[in-house]
């Protein structure tokens, strides 16, 4: 999957007028790349189209329109585009009530490094979390990761063949699975693969 450009992102102008369909467009294909991993944790799936739409809200937001200032907001977004090869989420831990988030959050130490995928019946492709910071302590982990999934040829080739797809967390706290996951998902999924 290409990275994004500079050519990619339309004019903070343009954004405006588009904005309201972009937005639109983005919600619906964020739909078929959520997946709830029991209570309390869902896996995002980015893709081109999400990080553009992250990028674009950003210098909306910022009122960014120099050059070298859009270049360093695509250098911090374009690790989460998949490589082809592999899928990357991010990771977010949810407790409603702060006190509750808190001490699960010093029960979970660790959790970003359990995360599994599985096609068909192969064995678990375990997450890579947080390549660019690290995001836990000894007391406690953080409510958001970045995870990377990176597939052998021969498993991104059965996933894009139709095998199922199954993600689940192996935590001595927090154990739980999506087996298999949506169809929607599964497809999405297998979209973020080439076929080299």
């Amino acid at each position: 999957m290409d990275k994004l450009t500079r050519e990619d992102l339309l004019s903070l102008e343009r954004y405006a007028v588009e904005r309201p369909a972009f937005r639109e467009r983005v919600i619906r294909h964020k739909r078929s790349r959520r997946l709830p991993i029991g209570p309390n944790a869902t896996l995002h799936f980015e893709d081109r189209l999400t990080m553009q739409y992250q990028v674009q809200e950003i210098l909306r937001t910022e009122r960014i329109f120099e050059a070298e200032e859009i270049e360093g907001e695509l250098d911090a977004y374009n690790p989460l585009v998949p490589d082809g090869s592999n899928w990357k989420a991010t990771f977010m831990i949810e407790f409603d009530d702060e006190e509750e988030r808190r001490v699960a959050l010093g029960r979970l130490v660790g959790i970003e490094d359990r995360v599994w995928a599985r096609v068909g019946d192969s064995g678990p492709v375990w997450a890579v979390a947080d390549e660019d910071l690290d995001r836990t302590t000894e007391a406690k982990t953080s409510s958001v990761h970045f995870l990377r999934f990176e597939l052998p040829a021969e498993l991104a080739a059965a996933a894009r063949g139709g095998e199922t797809i199954a993600i689940g967390i192996d935590h001595p706290e927090y154990t739980h699975r999506a087996d298999p996951a949506p169809e929607t998902v599964r497809v999405s999924l297998a979209a973020d693969l080439d076929p080299s």
